[in-house]
């Protein structure tokens, strides 16, 4: 790590988390702006991510390889536990700091974006929301310098968009309870050392009859299934979670037993926000590359950046980007206020994977025969933009969750 970044660490962390602090307090109408600390956070991993990240992405998306130098450089910033609370090692920063440092994170690499996502929403989320004392100076201070990831496991190879329908069981056998079943398209499956994982332990009770657990990685009755290929984000591991009669101590469940839906929610609401942060790094990646390509590739004797068809590609690309970004920092602000955001984290993670994956499309168009080559980066960014339409609920859950969510506020003003 340079030395510009580890002072960053020390003494530019605590003005943004002062910062973080008073900022939960101004206005949605200020989201035209950024308090200047949360631009010194956004200049900071810009920097990172085009020193450390997007030189590298194309040979690790490549050759499959976890950037696992860059993660603890990702540790060393606070950037894997960003909302953690400082007393138990966190950085303390609010969501939209979050949102924020997922997008320049992910603009550099989209696979690191997503270790970095996993970690802080899906892993620590939970455990911070709901884990007890002893469970968050086990499994949270641990995984926040970079050292360790953690993953969620809530997907089953017969079960996505239905978390409800989890067919994973857990029975209490004395002080233990004892875990069987598998888990699917587990992102850090291979680095993790802890998961929560997400089993039925009543039945009869259908959504009431789930729980939350916390298991460490390797563990006795938990084995990994085989490295996934992917279409995207192939510097990070995908696979399956086996659990064999696997024995954990009863102390380890999340929350209280039945709670697990909630808490598999709960995460998901705000692990959207980071996803949506994710997507606009892909977009933004996308229309960067566009335009430097356009500005510089002559026809007819002029940059094709004069042309009009040229010109109404980068503008499409612009607005739906900016649109997404507002979007996705309303929804953070609301987290951070401590308001309903259930609707807008969803438009935002809906508007952000469309805004990735459109980007990325045009991206492409824009560069011709070069965006279809590998010695560009256009091709990766439209391979990494698709999964931001499907993990953490496809596309189509998402407008499911914003026309529930209109309707419920529709029956509550005409009561």
């Amino acid at each position: 790590m340079s030395t510009v970044l580890c002072n960053f660490a020390r003494r530019i962390l605590p003005q943004v988390r002062r910062s973080a602090g008073l900022h939960r307090k101004c206005s949605l109408s200020t989201l035209a702006t950024l308090p200047e600390e949360h631009e010194m956070l956004r200049k900071t991993c810009r920097d990172f991510a085009d020193r450390e990240l997007a030189p590298n992405a194309a040979e690790w998306d490549k050759n499959h390889i976890y950037p696992a130098e860059q993660v603890k450089g990702l540790g060393e910033l606070g950037l894997l536990g960003v909302s953690v609370p400082e007393k138990y090692g966190g950085t303390g920063l609010d969501y939209l700091a979050y949102a924020i440092a997922m997008e320049e994170i992910s603009r550099g690499c989209a696979s690191t974006g997503c270790i970095m996502s996993v970690n802080n929403s899906l892993y620590l989320g939970p455990l911070m929301d709901f884990g007890t004392e002893k469970q968050k100076d086990e499994f949270v201070r641990p995984f926040l310098n970079g050292d360790r990831v953690g993953c969620f496991a809530l997907s089953e190879p017969d079960n996505g968009s239905d978390a409800g329908a989890a067919s994973t069981t857990a029975c209490l056998d004395g002080d233990h309870w004892v875990l069987n079943g598998a888990k699917m398209w587990i992102t850090n499956g291979y680095e993790a050392e802890a998961t929560v994982v997400f089993a039925r332990t009543d039945k009869a009770m259908k959504h009431r009859g789930i729980s939350a657990f916390v298991v460490p990685k390797p563990y006795d009755g938990l084995s990994l299934g085989k490295k996934e290929d992917k279409l995207g984000i192939k510097a990070t591991s995908t696979c399956q979670l086996i659990f064999e009669d696997c024995r954990i101590p009863k102390e380890n469940i999340l929350g209280q037993e039945g709670m697990g839906f909630k808490i598999a929610m709960t995460t998901l609401d705000a692990g959207r926000i980071g996803i949506a942060g994710q997507g606009l790094g892909i977009a933004q990646a996308a229309v960067d590359c566009a335009v430097d390509y356009a500005t510089k590739r002559t026809a007819f004797e002029q940059p094709i950046s004069r042309f009009q068809i040229i010109q109404t590609k980068l503008a499409d690309m612009e607005v739906r980007v900016e649109s997404a970004r507002l979007l996705t920092w309303k929804a953070a602000m609301l987290k951070d206020a401590g308001l309903p955001y259930t609707k807008e984290a969803a438009m935002a993670k809906l508007a952000a994977s469309e805004a990735a994956t459109y980007c990325a499309h045009q991206a492409i168009q824009v560069l011709g025969g070069m965006g279809f080559v590998t010695d560009m980066p256009a091709e990766r960014h439209y391979r990494d933009a698709r999964i931001t339409e499907i993990y953490e609920g496809t596309s189509e859950i998402q407008k499911l969750v914003i026309a529930g969510q209109m309707l419920k506020k529709h029956a509550e003003m005409m009561s």
